[in-house]
């Protein structure tokens, strides 16, 4: 039947009991399945990382300034990675960067720490990530 029509016989569900098949032109349905895998790559969200440095150090203003900046990615729907480095006798003192992190992310406010705080060789990282 499918050699008379012009299409082709195409194997749908072969482990089913008895195996299912259509009649139908194969290069028009790949196209549409290939159609389809492009729409929905086309609707995904991809997030981004950005980052955002910190040092011990750092001024009120300067942090409040660098929160209200994170606050913007983070209702863009991207991750942050925030980063605090040590230089030099500031790698002895890591609690100091460890208090820097915790008021940061209370001036963000409005995020969920997706990793906390931990030691990455001279740098504190944490991730944040938007609240839903």
């Amino acid at each position: 039947m499918a050699e008379e029509s012009g299409y082709d016989l195409v194997n749908i569900s072969p482990k089913a009991d008895p195996p299912v098949c259509r009649i139908i032109d194969y290069g028009k349905y790949k196209f549409e399945q290939g159609k389809k895998q492009k729409e929905a790559r086309k609707n995904q969200k991809v997030t981004e990382v950005k980052e955002m440095r910190l040092s011990p150090t750092i001024d009120v203003n300067d942090l409040q300034f660098k929160a209200k900046n994170v606050s913007k990615f983070l209702e863009n729907g991207d991750k942050v990675k925030v980063s605090v480095r040590f230089r030099g006798r500031q790698l002895s003192h890591t609690a100091i960067g460890k208090e820097v992190m915790d008021s940061f992310v209370s001036m963000v406010g409005n995020c969920v720490v997706e990793k906390e705080a931990r030691m990455d060789g001279r740098n504190m990282v944490m991730i944040l990530a938007p609240k839903n």
